[in-house]
Parts: C-alpha cells; sequence; structure tokens
C-alpha cells in the first residue's frame, strides 16, 4: 500500500512539473508572438536596449585588449644604461660582467657601439645618411638589465634605477615600462569609469523596459479586468508580462552583441594594418564566449527586473478599479 502510494506520489509530482513546464512554455511562446505581431516597435525598444548594452561592452573590450598588449609588453620588466661616451666596447664588456655577479640582476645583455649603430641604421631607415657615421660612432654602448622578481614592484626597481644611474660608468638610467605601469593606472581608473557607465544605463534599461511594459498593461487594462473577475490570479496576469520584458532585454542583449562585434570588425583592419607599421603582432581580439553569455544574461535578466518592477506597480492600480 505505502509503495501504491509512493509510485502515485511521484507520477503526481512529474504530472505538476510538466504541466507547470508546458505552462511557462506556452507563455514565452504567446510573448514572442506579441512582440512579432508589431515588428517595428519591438526592433526599435530593443534597438535603444542594445545600444544601452553595448556602450560599456564595447569600452570593456577596448579597455581589455589595451591591457592584454600591456601585460605582454611588461613580461620582461628591462632597465637601460647608457654608458659614458668615454667607455669603449671593452671597457663596457668589463662592465657588464661586473653586474652578472649582482644577485638583484637575473639577465645582462651588453648592446656594444658598433651594434648600437648597425641596428640603428637597419630600423632607421637612414642608412645613407649614416654612412658620414664611419669613422665616429656617436651612440653609446647600452647595458640592458633584468631584475629578479623580487626587484620587480614598482618601489623596488625605483631604487635599483636610482642606484645603478649613480654609477660612475653610467651616463643615465632608464625603466623602460615605466610608461607602462601609468598605463596600467589609467586602465583601472578608465575600467572603474565603465562600471560607473554601465550602472547608469543598466538604470536607463531598466526604465525603458518597465516603461514599455506599462505601456502594454495600459492596452490590456479591459482584458486583464475581465480576466479578474472570472478568478485569475497575480501570478497567472504577471506571467506574459515578464516573459515579455525577458524577451526584450535578451534580445537587446544579442544586439548589443551585433553592435560590438560589428564595431570591432570596422577598426580590425585599418588596426591591423597600424601594427605592422611598428612591426608588431597585434591582433584586437573580440567578446569571449563566457563574456557573450554574461552580456546576454545581464540583458536578460535587466529586461525581466524592469519588467517585474512595472507589473507589481501597475496591476495594483488595475487591481484597485
Amino acid at each position: 500500500m505505502a509503495k501504491a502510494t509512493n509510485a502515485q506520489f511521484m507520477r503526481g509530482s512529474r504530472f505538476q512539473l510538466r504541466a507547470w513546464f508546458l505552462r511557462h512554455l506556452q507563455t514565452l511562446f504567446s510573448a514572442l508572438g506579441e512582440l512579432t505581431r508589431s515588428p517595428l516597435g519591438t526592433a526599435m525598444t530593443a534597438g535603444v536596449i542594445g545600444i544601452a548594452l553595448a556602450l560599456p561592452a564595447g569600452l570593456y573590450v577596448l579597455l581589455d585588449n589595451v591591457q592584454a598588449v600591456g601585460q605582454n609588453w611588461d613580461a620582461k620588466a628591462e632597465i637601460s644604461l647608457f654608458l659614458n661616451e668615454r667607455i669603449d666596447d671593452r671597457a663596457a664588456g668589463r662592465f657588464a660582467t661586473t653586474l652578472r655577479q649582482r644577485p638583484e640582476l637575473r639577465h645582462v645583455q651588453l648592446v656594444t657601439r658598433a651594434e648600437a649603430l648597425e641596428e640603428y641604421r637597419q630600423l632607421s631607415g637612414f642608412a645613407e645618411a649614416l654612412g658620414t657615421f664611419e669613422q665616429e660612432n656617436p651612440l653609446p654602448a647600452l647595458v640592458l638589465v633584468e631584475p629578479t622578481l623580487r626587484y620587480s614592484e614598482s618601489e623596488a626597481i625605483r631604487g635599483l634605477v636610482a642606484e645603478l644611474g649613480g654609477l660612475p660608468e653610467v651616463e643615465l638610467a632608464q625603466f623602460d615600462l615605466e610608461w607602462l605601469q601609468r598605463l596600467h593606472a589609467i586602465i583601472r581608473t578608465l575600467k572603474r569609469g565603465v562600471v560607473v557607465l554601465a550602472a547608469l544605463l543598466a538604470l536607463g534599461v531598466l526604465l525603458i523596459v518597465g516603461n514599455t511594459i506599462r505601456l502594454g498593461i495600459e492596452n490590456r487594462r479591459a482584458e486583464i479586468e475581465i480576466i479578474q473577475l472570472v478568478g485569475a490570479t497575480d501570478a497567472f496576469i504577471r506571467r506574459p508580462f515578464l516573459y515579455t520584458g525577458f524577451c526584450y532585454g535578451l534580445l537587446g542583449a544579442v544586439m548589443a552583441w551585433l553592435l560590438v562585434e560589428g564595431g570591432l570588425w570596422l577598426v580590425r583592419g585599418p588596426l591591423g594594418t597600424l601594427a605592422s607599421m611598428y612591426q608588431a603582432d597585434f591582433l584586437l581580439a573580440s567578446l569571449s564566449l563566457p563574456a557573450s553569455l554574461v552580456l546576454c544574461m545581464v540583458g536578460a535578466l535587466l529586461g525581466l527586473a524592469g519588467s517585474w518592477l512595472a507589473v507589481h506597480r501597475h496591476l495594483h492600480g488595475v487591481e484597485a478599479e
């Protein structure tokens, strides 16, 4: 008897779950049907939502690309030591050997005066003009040093640069990645600005969806009053409007993804040409799959939240009348 009761309970639970799923699926398709009946209005509302979501998403992608480039350059923090003009290549070699014995330096590379002139001749494009320097090389020797991880922090590396710059053989000590640290600080500031902008635009999406759902409630006021009279619950009345807001948000997120990808596609070619002029291999990355899913989820949730706020407020007004 107990086994039969448990079996009946399980069958009843499965039937209720299936019925619940079918009701929600039917409501979803009904909401999509309502949207397709006015394609122009649906496209305009989804377009406004898409633009509002595309602005912070596009800025996030651009800042992420800039940060990725900075991280690639930041992988090798080097200090450039420009030696005095009186230091010849032999003395520069002895100086480089002395630096290799220091424990805070893990890599030391010497660029002799002849190598510096040859490299400048190849990269500058003034090979013929530099022929006048055959007898006298105006470029100093250069020593590139890479500190250990312990001395790669900002404060430690500044002290190391000051110490190496005070050596008598060194004319100028320059930390090559100091500008990258400023760039990273700017990127962190801009990312916070993007968060603030995203919050403001998210509020705008809530207002857009809420106002659209409010108009839908007003247009169907007579229908809502009739089904309330025959005993319809608030959940039954609320459900189509919630799915409508959900669809608006999801369509807006898809449109935002298309706008971001279209904008990146337009600038990818010119940016690649610009990077090739500087002999750099740079490929503008687009929205990743997790970021795209997050964008769609955020759009759908904003649409659902906006519709819930509108329905929660305006349905009580209909019920009061």
